[in-house]
């Protein structure tokens, strides 16, 4: 029983890995909360259910569902990278609660866009493959997990290995360590910063397109809860830090399944449990479990 929670748990834990890293990307180099990247996810699985509808004239389901997912991996990035511009750039110099309302304003937006346009209605996400089932020590497991496993870990590090051992991605760490040095060092500040957006934009899009497929409906207001969970395991990890984000998802995705599946009603307590893990972190340690406290500069 406890393994099978596991499974669950980590399935659910790396979707909102996945988002939570879009989170903490922009707050890394920005220190601004980009409160409509919940809507960027939303976004994606939307953009994947057309296409996938689209693809299926000409191609089998399968391929059709994964040539979603690219298409809206990139329209998502270009989402993000045109909010980015529009939205966040003419505000980088006004006073830090400028540039959140104008992520709600985005948010808003974008999720009424969806509603007025497209549907008020859910939306069926048909499975675009057969699903299998295996027993692993006891534990069922289907073959739409793991391809919801194997594509979000490979993606995580993907996005390690760029952070960490590419000079954009030693670039992006500089801008978010000290900008105005950056920039004087030759780095575009700018430039970085769209990037930045551009990459969470991308993993929010195939977070909404696994999202969608694994719970086999979509609506346009889906991206709120997942959004804020996504937050609380970025803030879990330590807002900022992309290992953290990581781990964050996992544990917090963990702990839902841990609690919906051994406590009574756990199901209807596991955001509850969720939201006061947000609340204990930010009261008892707020950099987060692998954040490092940075003193303030005099």
């Amino acid at each position: 029983m406890i393994l099978q929670q596991l499974v669950n748990g980590l399935t659910l834990g790396s979707l909102y890995a996945l988002i939570a890293l879009g989170y903490t990307m922009v707050y890394g180099v920005l220190l601004m909360i980009n409160f409509a990247h919940s809507e960027i996810f939303m976004s994606g699985a939307f953009i994947s259910l057309a296409c996938y509808k689209k693809f299926l004239t000409f191609l089998p389901p399968a391929e059709a569902f994964l040539a979603g997912i690219v298409v809206s991996l990139l329209s998502c990035a270009l989402l993000a990278f045109v909010i980015e511009r529009v939205a966040y750039r003419p505000l980088r110099r006004a006073a830090r609660l400028a540039p959140l309302i104008s992520a709600i304003g985005v948010s808003i937006l974008l999720q009424n866009a969806v509603f007025l346009w497209i549907s008020d209605q859910s939306l069926a996400y048909p499975q675009a493959f057969e699903v299998r089932h295996m027993n692993f020590l006891g534990a069922e497991i289907n073959s739409l997990q793991l391809l919801i496993l194997g594509v979000s870990l490979t993606l995580m590090v993907i996005l390690h290995l760029f952070v960490n051992r590419t000079r954009l991605g030693t670039a992006i760490r500089a801008t978010a360590q000290d900008a105005t040095t950056a920039s004087l060092m030759g780095i575009p500040v700018n430039g970085i910063i769209a990037i930045t957006f551009f990459i969470g934009g991308a993993l929010g899009g195939v977070a909404g397109a696994l999202n969608g497929m694994y719970y086999g409906s979509i609506k346009y207001n889906m991206g709120f809860v997942p959004g804020i969970k996504a937050f609380t395991a970025a803030v879990l990890g330590g807002i900022g830090n992309i290992p953290g984000a990581m781990w964050g998802g996992l544990i917090l995705g963990v702990l839902e399944a841990l609690v919906a599946g051994f406590i009574p009603n756990g199901s209807d307590w596991k955001d509850a449990i969720a939201f006061s893990v947000l609340l204990l972190i930010l009261l008892f340690r707020p950099e987060g479990l692998f954040g490092r406290r940075v003193p303030d500069k005099v």
